[in-house]
């Protein structure tokens, strides 16, 4: 078999648990190896150059408890025209934590409790942004009678209330007009005769003219020639003075009344004028145009109207240079005029979506300086200086960055010593970048982030005690693990790279680790191993580039799949079968990637794709991508309609989800229309009784043609209701027959038979088997520590902590035993542990509990306000935040 070369050409293309007393509740739960042309590694070396960790442009608090904690305070006591900011703020913290879905939700909470139209169209607009996307979804709740509110454009002008079509009221016996009750106004050759009460009573100014002391007050005509009025535009006035309503007239003529009103102070017909020009607002021109006289003029309804049209073409109008000097030129009076006292927000959107496409660009820069102006308290100096400084950093613009990472260290964020520290390291000058460190390291409690960047300034032994630190500290940080990685292929040591590179990845799907691990594949000639990661990757990231962004995943999978056996359609069937039964989630991931390419149904193998990101690899961008494949490729109306359910389903609409199964199973009966509607429906309602509509409904899709991998789900699933009702008999059956026909996690369902059965021996001789088949086993751990005694229990969950740190219920188990040892700050150092790099509502509930127990209310009720902000809803974290706060002195 040949071997794989890069020439220089192709580089350059472009819980159920016997748990310590009352602590925790019962739970459910082109490379080769380089023979005679590389020896000694030194092409695999050149591969493994490490970048250093970004220097992250999030707003990432030493203490994120304590910041979710103040914010939760604030949102119960604040004025309701200050919670979206601190919404705002929740969602930068969930940000940086690097939690999607809380962050979402945070967002969501901010236009939520919008109080003004100016928020409304912001967060608005950021939630259409964050689900690019998934316009989709709106497209299938009209289908279903249901609108997706945050997609629509707001009809804000009816909202807005109207300053009235009069300024000044008089009292018509008692005033005296100086003239005659008809005045003629005169512009060139037309004569437009109005009422001169009414008229008067427009504004002030007019009034004085007109009834006062000017020459004007005398006069029967008035020669308006010279003001910018047109004869249509001044009868359009006169007829506005009698009625208090416009005329149709074109957007020209409204805007010279608008001229008018504005230098005789017509409030009232400002006010009108503003609301028709805004419906004329359509287009990005249109938004351009009108906001250049919404600035000029004053009118902040025509420039909000202006503003929810640019913000809803979000991020492609930020390609457009006249879009980007409005917002990068607005003065502070002009920006209260475009979006009031909400500009932080404002920018805030604009430099997130600038920063995302290019975050060195002038426009990065120009947002991200009116966000440092528009900054009015110390935490949002602190988000809005880093960020200015993370592109001034990147723009090499190093004395600029340093003056900013020194402000937003200043005022309170301790993460912005990593950017001083690289820019002392720039500059030589490693001790001091090491000195920087130190010194935030000794005044608090030391994280995971600052091991990794003291590792920067270090060699050797101690680069990687430092190294291995921060992994103990933060086993979410992926810089230390390609670190050792790399390292050990370098001193080839390919095999214990692999076992290293390997330890992330269990838990942790990170591109760049999948590069890592071609990279260490390829080096063995292993290029069917190769191939799968490649072939992942692609499905994750299509546009994927690697080797330092020079070249295409596309192109190495070209020249890997050059080198390995090509598998028949029979053999990819038989691949996914096997990787699929033994939990391979990226073996299958692979697998169906190849199938893709060929003719087969593709709906089908979009929708497992999307069954493997979803539920097994947690991608769910990833997922919705593929399940939306998976409908613009079905073969059919009713599996078009699956898809759909699915969708809807998976992104919270599961009365709709159910709507589209129903609609599917009358066109035609198919195993997966009937699962769809099992799993919405018992997932939906609470009521005992549709455990029987379930059992149903599974049994109909068993008697339809599947395959065997949905059968074995399906009666997985079937036994799980006949656990939930008590028919284990039913139950052991069901698992048993899909273990026949290759569903591994069976043995999770059979081995909870047993132990409902008083067999924990069984039970844990079948964990055990669970542990031995799957590749991804971690859980297999957990679930078997709930059938033995407490040494192998510990045992267990330890391995379970090795394999997937991010799994909470160990350190709680560990914790809560520690506390029925009466090792109370052994115990919240347990927790604590895993706090720091995991926001988790079960261990922050926990470490309340603990607190409250020693008797320091204050950090219980710390905790209690941070888990409330991860899950407001929680009814026994409300209840334990309630009897806390009532003991606060």
């Amino acid at each position: 078999m040949r071997k794989l070369f890069f020439s220089e050409s192709a580089c350059k293309e472009t819980k159920l648990h016997s748990a310590p007393h009352s602590w925790l509740p019962l739970e459910r739960g082109k490379l080769s190896k380089f023979s005679g042309h590389a020896a000694g590694g030194s092409s695999v070396e050149s591969l493994m150059k490490m970048p250093e960790p970004a220097v992250l442009p999030h707003f990432k608090p030493a203490d994120y408890v304590d910041i979710l904690a103040q914010i939760h305070e604030e949102l119960e006591s604040c004025p309701p025209d200050e919670k979206s900011c601190l919404y705002l703020l929740q969602f930068q913290v969930f940000r940086g934590l690097g939690e999607a879905k809380l962050s979402r939700r945070s967002l969501q909470s901010a236009w939520e409790k919008a109080s003004t139209i100016h928020e409304k169209l912001i967060f608005g607009a950021w939630l259409k942004y964050e689900k690019k996307g998934e316009e989709a979804i709106s497209d299938l709740l009209s289908s279903c009678g249901k609108c997706s509110q945050e997609f629509r454009l707001l009809d804000f002008v009816s909202q807005v209330s109207s300053t009235g079509s009069y300024d000044m009221s008089y009292d018509e016996e008692s005033d005296e007009f100086r003239g005659s009750a008809v005045v003629h106004f005169r512009i060139r050759d037309d004569m437009i005769a109005c009422d001169r009460r009414k008229l008067a009573a427009l504004s002030t100014p007019l009034y004085a003219m007109l009834n006062g002391g000017f020459r004007e007050s005398y006069l029967e005509v008035i020669d308006m020639s010279r003001n910018g009025i047109s004869p249509i535009g001044m009868r359009a006035i006169s007829k506005f003075s009698l009625s208090g309503r416009l005329p149709y007239l074109s957007a020209d003529a409204i805007l010279e009344m608008l001229d008018f009103a504005n230098k005789f102070c017509c409030k009232g017909l400002k006010d009108a004028c503003e609301r028709k020009l805004a419906s004329f607002v359509s287009s990005r021109q249109d938004a351009i145009d009108f906001m250049e006289c919404a600035l000029e003029l004053g009118c902040s309804i025509l420039a909000a109207s202006c503003l929810q049209v640019l913000l809803n073409e979000l991020p492609e109008c930020l390609n457009d240079e006249q879009v980007v000097r409005i917002f990068s030129s607005a003065n502070k009076q002009q920006r209260l005029t475009i979006v009031g006292n909400a500009s932080f927000s404002l920018y805030c959107l604009l430099s997130e979506v600038s920063m995302s496409t290019n975050p060195t660009s002038d426009v990065s820069v120009s947002f991200l300086e009116k966000l440092v102006e528009s900054a009015s308290d110390s935490r949002q100096k602190q988000l809005a200086l880093h960020q200015l400084a993370c592109t001034k950093f990147l723009r090499k613009d190093y004395a600029e960055a340093e003056r900013l990472f020194n402000a937003a260290f200043s005022a309170g964020h301790h993460y912005s010593v990593v950017g001083l520290a690289r820019l002392a390291s720039l500059r030589g000058n490693k001790h001091f970048a090491l000195k920087l460190l130190d010194s935030v390291m000794s005044s608090r409690w030391p994280l995971g982030w600052m091991y990794q960047e003291r590792a920067l300034y270090l060699d050797g032994d101690s680069k990687l005690e430092n190294l291995n630190k921060a992994t103990e500290l933060d086993p979410t940080l992926t810089y230390p693990y390609m670190f050792r990685a790399a390292s050990l292929m370098k001193r080839q040591s390919v095999e214990a790279a692999l076992m290293e590179i390997n330890r992330i990845l269990g838990f942790k799907l990170v591109l760049e680790c999948l590069e890592l691990r071609f990279c260490c594949y390829l080096a063995l000639e292993d290029y069917r191993a190769a191939l799968c990661d490649v072939q992942a990757i692609l499905t994750l990231a299509p546009e994927y580039r690697m080797i330092g962004g020079r070249v295409a995943a596309k192109q190495l999978r070209m020249l890997v799949l050059e080198n390995v056996e090509q598998w028949t359609a029979a053999d990819c069937w038989m691949q996914l079968y096997d990787r699929w039964s033994s939990v391979d989630d990226i073996g299958s991931l692979s697998v169906i990637y190849q199938m893709l390419e060929s003719d087969t149904a593709k709906g089908v193998l979009y929708f497992r794709q999307s069954l493997l990101l979803l539920s097994r690899l947690n991608c769910p961008e990833a997922a919705t991508r593929s399940l939306q494949l998976a409908r613009e490729h079905a073969a059919s109306d009713h599996e078009r309609l699956v898809y759909e359910g699915w969708i809807l389903y998976d992104t919270g609409h599961c009365e709709e989800g159910l709507q589209k199964a129903e609609a599917s199973i009358t066109i035609q009966r198919s195993f997966e229309a009937f699962f769809l509607k099992a799993y919405a429906l018992a997932d939906s309602s609470l009521d005992p009784s549709t455990s029987a509509t379930v059992v149903s409904l599974l049994e109909d899709a068993l008697r339809c043609p599947s395959d065997r991998l949905r059968k074995g789900q399906a009666l997985n699933n079937l036994g799980s209701v006949y656990v939930d009702c008590g028919k284990l008999d039913l139950a052991a059956e069901c698992y048993i027959n899909a273990l026949k026909i290759g569903h591994t996690r069976a043995h999770q369902g059979l081995a909870r038979v047993h132990f409902l059965r008083n067999n924990r021996t069984s039970a844990y001789d079948e964990m055990t088997k669970l542990i031995e088949k799957a590749r991804n086993n971690a859980s297999a751990y957990e679930k078997r520590s709930e059938y033995c005694d407490r040494e192998l229990t510990k045992a267990d969950l330890q391995m379970v902590t090795k394999l997937d740190p991010l799994r909470v219920y160990p350190y709680r188990y560990r914790a809560a035993v520690l506390m029925d040892n009466h090792k109370e700050k052994e115990a919240i150092a347990e927790l604590t542990k895993a706090i720091a790099f995991k926001a988790d509502l079960n261990l922050l509930h926990l470490r309340a509990a603990f607190h409250e127990h020693i008797g320091d209310i204050s950090s219980a009720l710390r905790d209690c306000r941070a888990a409330l902000s991860v899950d407001p809803n929680h009814q026994e974290m409300l209840e334990l935040h309630h009897r806390v706060n009532s003991q606060e002195p």
